[in-house]
């Protein structure tokens, strides 16, 4: 499958995990690493880049929350994490390390594969607001510079705000430039009516 949801599997129990594997892969998962310690999933993580990264929360070399809070720190793999445990603490604990599912133990086949894909679904949609969000803020630094610009034009050749714009825009459109250089070149004063 070359579509297959990549996965790293970090449970300190060798059978809990071997049974984890094996049922990722029957449900068309692709498990690409998986290991014992929280600190070798962080590394695997790094190697590998998962789309999915399943961490046990007690395990040797690093907890899985604290896995958790490293991994999602890169904004590139959703975690899910997997506990025998449910208090509240420890779950809150986990959605604040950027978890975007839990787990608790014993669970069934049929609820690994919907808590899944609810964190692939959240995740994907933390990197679109994300994405958004850095476009809002682009928009709003060239809507700055632009401002600036024709401030400029008005301060200093005494043009109408109407007539600074229209002067950015007619250099930017005859130049083959953004509006974002002509604005640029203009308060650099390389650039004048």
């Amino acid at each position: 499958m070359t579509n297959a949801v990549r996965v790293v599997v970090a449970e300190d129990e060798a059978i809990i995990r071997l049974d984890l594997v094996e049922m990722l892969q029957s449900e068309g998962y692709e498990v690409v690493a998986d290991t014992g310690r929280g600190d070798e999933a962080v590394s695997l993580v790094a190697e590998h880049q998962p789309d999915l990264a399943l961490l046990d929360v007690k395990m040797p070399g690093l907890d899985g929350i604290e896995a958790a809070r490293v991994i999602s720190a890169s904004r590139q793999t959703a975690v899910v994490v997997l506990t025998a445990f449910s208090q509240r603490e420890l779950v809150e604990r986990a959605a604040g390390a950027g978890a975007m599912a839990y787990l608790v133990k014993p669970y069934q086949r049929a609820d690994l594969v919907p808590a899944i894909e609810t964190a692939l679904a959240r995740f994907r949609d933390l990197q679109a607001l994300g994405a958004r969000t850095g476009e809002l803020e682009d928009q709003l630094e060239t809507r700055k510079l632009l401002d600036r610009a024709k401030g400029h034009l008005i301060d200093t050749h005494g043009q109408s705000e109407s007539d600074a714009f229209r002067f950015l825009q007619q250099q930017a459109m005859s130049n083959r430039r953004s509006m974002t250089d002509v604005a640029n070149d203009v308060l650099a004063g390389t650039l004048a009516p």
